[in-house]
Order: structure tokens, then sequence, then C-alpha cells
């Protein structure tokens, strides 16, 4: 199977590239598959057993899993199913390979008519068609691949019944012909693939998909999926909205737990420690070069670093290649075959690898860089231990990458204001996720809302083996530091970087705080007990707490928020974690008999998640009412921090965080009755 030429960004992951790429192999001529007849089952009745409890071995559910070759159902599809054709609506979230496309295959079999698929990979639609038809089930796939000869031949033969499956890319919704055919068609279920990439406020929009719900309001099917391996709340939300799906369509959250994967974040200070981190993951997961034990991938935030670092382990005796689409297409396809094939020991790409590719003894991902957010590394790393072997994900973190992804969402060609914040606000959830504190895997189950599946510690990532090490700063010490960086960042407000900021309050000789006076401020040597390497963490950190920002082109000047302000004149609580002295040098003397500070609660209670479904609730309203994507109302990070807080006036509504003083007067009150209302009823 060939590749199809994705190019990867080296911005941020949202920039789309091309999808409808050629594809080797391509099926001539209609598929001739059989056509059974419709299984019967009981489609306007409640199914045989509660949804998610076993099912009588011969119920039709089961029959038609027997005949699609399949012996049981993995974890969550039979419940999916089953939810599927009593709700007649489903969003299902679940990760690659956790098994969505078997949720939309089998009621298609067993329906009357023909069930239209929407899914934006050719090479993928190729390789799910040809498995379907080799099951006797009738199926075929249209694309801008296909010469127009056999496109027609296929939709004369779509038109004719002939298919009991049809795959399209969403770019042919914009043919007036298919829409045509659509028209007449037969159609008992649309499902949507990838339907995050509906989202505007994804992490992988496609401008094609928001022609679906159109087509969704012109066809009125009886049911309707949408599935996807990546979605937040908030994109779940815009999902339904743009589809034209109720409120209260069943979502299943399931099948993002990797207890096999331990995931590690680690900060480099140059590039000799990155390389070191690098050969020592390989060692440990795949041993030495020919030992057979695997494979592993490098995503590398350029195409020069790809191959560059291709170059060096290649030296170093791996079997290696570079992938990025700046590469000719043969190369690419060849690179591709090679690492399934098992020539190629260590692929070294940007994030244009990995569609389509499930090999199953991938040992290790290690990001040289971190991506554009969660949902974009979360998809990447987990392409590792996939045969549910140990396997290591590591991304590793440099002093200068929140400054480059600033510039890199910048210069996206899309970069309306509203769009650069939200990308940056993702890129800060994932370098929230960096810094630790909890479980790793934990956090991450939580931040996809996939709460089932948390391990109250999974026991091998880096935080869960070293939390023993770290060490809670007090309230007043935390308030008195925190406040001491923004007073440095106030000095340097929009005329000198991060570092600098650091050297200001370390006391460290520069040049430039001779010349700008700023060594002649009480700021300078603020907090010389610390390191410059420690002070630039907690800087660090008081970017993604959202009280320091950047602005500038390619060397960004740092700035302070109001939030920020806010902080360091007090009039706003500072609810942070330091950075452990265990990772940086820090002699500041603790003080003793304060109460521990601590950040706003990870998980969520009982109430606390009722509350925050409520507010969901009135943020897909609301959205919908003042005609703007869900994201504009409320991130998900600040209804989190209402329901965790459950403020009773708006004083304590503007603790959260995204609350300032127009989206207090403007939601306030109808925020405050839906905590109170919610919280009583939970």
């Amino acid at each position: 199977m060939s590749a199809p030429p994705e190019a990867e960004t080296t911005g941020p992951p949202e920039a789309a590239g091309p999808i409808d790429g050629p594809i080797d192999g391509a099926a001539e001529g209609p598929i001739d598959g059989p056509v059974d007849g419709p299984v019967e089952f009981p489609v306007d009745g409640a199914v045989d057993g509660a949804v998610g409890s076993a099912a009588a071995v011969d119920s039709p559910l089961d029959v038609a899993l027997a005949a699609l070759g399949y012996d049981e159902f993995r974890p969550g599809q039979r419940e999916a199913v089953e939810t599927l054709l009593e709700s007649d609506r489903l969003l299902l979230v679940a990760p690659t390979g956790g098994g969505k496309s078997l949720v939309y295959q089998l009621p298609a079999t067993v329906l009357p008519g023909t069930t239209l698929v929407v899914s934006p990979l050719v090479s993928l639609m190729n390789d799910q068609v040809t498995a379907l038809n080799e099951r006797g089930v009738a199926a075929t796939y249209l694309a801008a691949t296909l010469p127009g000869d056999e496109i027609k031949t296929r939709m004369r033969d779509i038109a004719a019944g002939r298919y009991r499956i049809v795959y399209a890319a969403p770019e042919r919704l914009a043919f007036g012909g298919f829409r045509g055919l659509l028209a007449d068609l037969d159609c008992p279920l649309v499902a949507i693939d990838e339907a995050h990439c509906i989202s505007e406020w994804g992490h992988d929009f496609r401008p094609e998909y928001l022609a679906i719900g159109q087509m969704l309001a012109d066809l009125a099917p009886p049911r309707i999926m949408a599935c996807t391996a990546t979605a937040t709340p908030v994109v779940r939300d815009e999902i339904l909205d743009r589809l034209g799906l109720p409120p209260d369509t069943p979502q299943l959250v399931r099948g993002f737990a990797r207890p096999n994967l331990a995931l590690r974040a680690r900060e480099v200070r140059h590039r000799r420690e990155r390389d070191g981190l690098v050969d020592a993951t390989l060692a440990e997961t795949l041993d030495r070069p020919g030992s057979g034990r695997g494979c592993a991938i490098v995503y590398t935030p350029t195409r020069k670093a790809a191959e560059e670092e291709a170059d060096r382990l290649d030296r170093s005796g791996w079997s290696t290649a570079a992938y990025h689409a700046g590469l000719a297409a043969d190369v690419r396809t060849g690179a591709q075959q090679r690492f399934l094939d098992g020539d190629v020991e260590v692929v070294c790409a940007t994030n244009a690898f990995g569609m389509g590719i499930d090999r199953p003894d991938v040992r290790a991902v290690v990001h040289l860089a971190p991506p554009g957010s969660v949902e974009a590394y979360y998809q990447e790393v987990g392409r590792a231990g996939r045969d549910g072997a140990d396997a290591v994900g590591l991304m590793l973190v440099g002093s200068g990458d929140m400054a480059l992804r600033r510039h890199l969402i910048e210069s996206s060609p899309d970069a309306a204001p509203e769009t650069i914040q939200h990308r940056w606000n993702l890129f800060l959830e994932l370098m929230r996720w960096a810094e630790g504190g909890s479980c790793r895997h934990d956090a991450i189950l939580r931040y996809f809302d996939d709460e089932a599946e948390t391990l109250a510690g999974c026991g091998r990532c880096d935080v869960c083996t070293t939390l023993g090490e770290r060490v809670a700063e007090e309230d007043d010490d935390t308030t008195l530091i925190v406040r001491k960086a923004l007073s440095a960042v106030a000095r340097v407000h929009d005329r000198f970087g991060l570092q600098l900021a650091a050297k200001l309050l370390a006391g460290s000789a520069d040049s430039r705080l001779e010349w700008s006076g700023l060594q002649d401020t009480k700021t300078f040597g603020a907090l010389s007990d610390h390191s410059e390497a420690w002070l630039v963490r907690l800087l660090r950190r008081c970017v993604t707490a959202g009280w320091v920002d950047f602005r500038g082109g390619q060397r960004p000047m740092v700035v302070l928020t109001d939030d920020g302000r806010e902080v360091m004149q007090g009039r706003r609580p500072v609810r942070l974690l330091l950075p452990s002295d265990a990772q940086a040098t820090a002699r500041a003397p603790r003080a003793t008999g304060s109460k521990t500070a601590k950040p706003p609660p990870a998980e969520l209670d009982e109430t606390g998640q009722a509350v925050f479904e409520a507010l969901r609730r009135f943020r897909l309203e609301e959205a919908r009412r003042e005609g703007v994507p869900p994201y504009v109302v409320a991130s998900d990070r600040t209804l989190r921090d209402v329901a965790a807080l459950r403020p009773r006036n708006l004083a304590e509504l503007r603790l959260a965080h995204g609350i300032g003083p127009s989206k207090a007067e403007r939601y306030g009150d109808a925020l405050l009755g839906i905590v109170a209302e919610a919280a009583a009823l939970a």
C-alpha cells in the first residue's frame, strides 16, 4: 500500500495537508462482492439485552458479527452498536486501532439499503473496501484518485443498489452529480469518520467537512454516527453543532487507556543532552541495531531535523529512513514500505508520517519537540505498543520551544486572532501536561473525558516513578516567589525574552541588563537563591498559567498579561506548583507553618462532573444561539475550573481560569444558576 502525500506542518498540526493523494493498486471496475439479504434485526425496537450487558450467543448482533468473520466484540463495541441502533444517533470517541469501523460496518450489514461512510483517507478507504469484499460485503469507494470513467461506473452501480457500504471522500460532497445520487439513495445510516476534522477548533480541521452538515440536512438519514480518535469535550460539542445533532446525542468515550505505554517528558538544555536521551531510549527499547526487537519513530519539528537525525542514527548503526512532505513521492512511499516490511528500525519524520501506519511492534515514539496539542501528541505516541507489549513515549522540551511554537502559530496562513489564541491554548494544555505533577496516563484520560479508565496512577510514567521525590512548596513561599517572577516579566515587558527575565531574577551578569538599567532595579537578583535553569522553568509555568505571554516574530518578547498583573499585585490568588528541587538547583529556605499550595483539582468528584456536563449543555446551546463555535463561549478548562470551584457569586466565579470581566458580565448569572441547580440535583 502506498501512502498519500500528506503534508506535514512545521507549524501546528491543525494546518492539514492534501488528503486525496494517489494510491497504488486501486480497484479497477466495480467491486462485485455478493450482497447478502439483511439479517432480521429489531431496528425499530430495543435490541436484546441491556446496553453493555452480555447478549445471548445466538443474538442477531452475534450472528452478524460471525458473518463478518469475527469471534467476539472488542470491549465497548457491542455497547456502541446497540446505542446506535436504539438511539439512531451516536458520537463515538475511541483511539486509532480501537475498532470504530466495526460499529458502523456491522449495522450496515443488517440494515436494508446502502450505508454512506464519509472518510478523508483514500488509502484507508481502499483497505476497508478490500477487506469488506473479502468478507462477502459488497462495498466500494469514491475519491478523486479514480479515473473519471471508473467513478461514473461506480456511481451507476451505487444508484442500482449493488453496494451495501459506500465510502466517499468529503470533497465528493461538492459535486452536484453525487449530491443528486444521494437524494435518491436508500440510505439507512451515514457514518462520518475522523469527525474531529469538522471542528475549526480541533487539531486537524478540514474545510471540506463543513459540507457534511448540509448534506445530512438534505438527506435526512434515519441514523447518523460520527466517530473520531481524538476529541475533547469542546470539540465533541462542535461536532454535534456542525452536524446538526441534538445536545443529548449519546457520546461514548472509551479505549484511550494505554497502560503499557511508559509516558515521559524531559527538559533538555542542549543538543548533546537531547541526543543522549534519544540514544538511551533506543537502547532501552530496541537494545542494539539489528537485534530484531522492533522499531521506533522519532518525530521532528522540521524537515531538516528529520534528515539530520536519520543521518546521525544511521552513523550509529541503526537502519533508518527520513520521511517528510518535501521528499519525492517515490522516496516517501519507499521509506514507508520499508518501515512496514521491517527493513527500517528507526524512521525520523515530521507529522506527515503516521496516517494508516499500524505496525504493532513500535517499541518507542520520541518527540524531539512538543507537537501542537495533547490530541496530536497522543495520536502520535499512540502508534507505540499496539501489540499490548511494553513501549516508551518520550517527549523532549527545550527552552526555546514555547517561543518557536508561538511564531509558527502566528505564521499560519489562517492566523485570525481567535484562531491564534485557540491554537496557543491547545499548545499550553500540552505544556501543562509536560510539567507533570500527577500521573501522565491519567491526566491524558481526563483530558479526553475518559474518567472510567483512569488508574489513580499508572505506575509506569516518569511522574509515577518519581512521585515520592517531589517536594510540596508552601503557600506564602510560592506566592512571594511567583510575584517576584512576574515583576521581572513586567520589567522586561515587550523588550526582551524569557531567558533575560530569568537572568534578571538570578542577578546574572549580562550587558543587556546593564545598558537597559535593569541591573539597578530591586528585581535584579530578587531570586538569586535559585539557578537560572530553575527560574526558566518557573517562568514557563507562568506562561502555561496564562500570566505571561509572547509577542513578536521569530524572536518573541515576553509580556505580562492582564491576569498576570492581577496576580503580581495580589488581586488574584497564586495556584501553582513550583518546579521541584530535584530537577533544578534551588536553595531558597522554605517558610514553615503555612498550608500547602495546591492547584485546582485534576479530577472532578461526582457532583463536579455533573456540573461540568450541565455547563457543556449551556455552552452548546449558547453557541448555537450566538452563531459561534462553542469554544468562543468557554473552553473546557474554564468549565472544569468552574465545576471544581462551584462559585456562589461573581467574585468567586472570577477566580476561574478564562473568566474575565466581560465574560463574567455576559455569562456570569447564567453560569452561577447552572452551578447551583446542577450541584443541588447531583
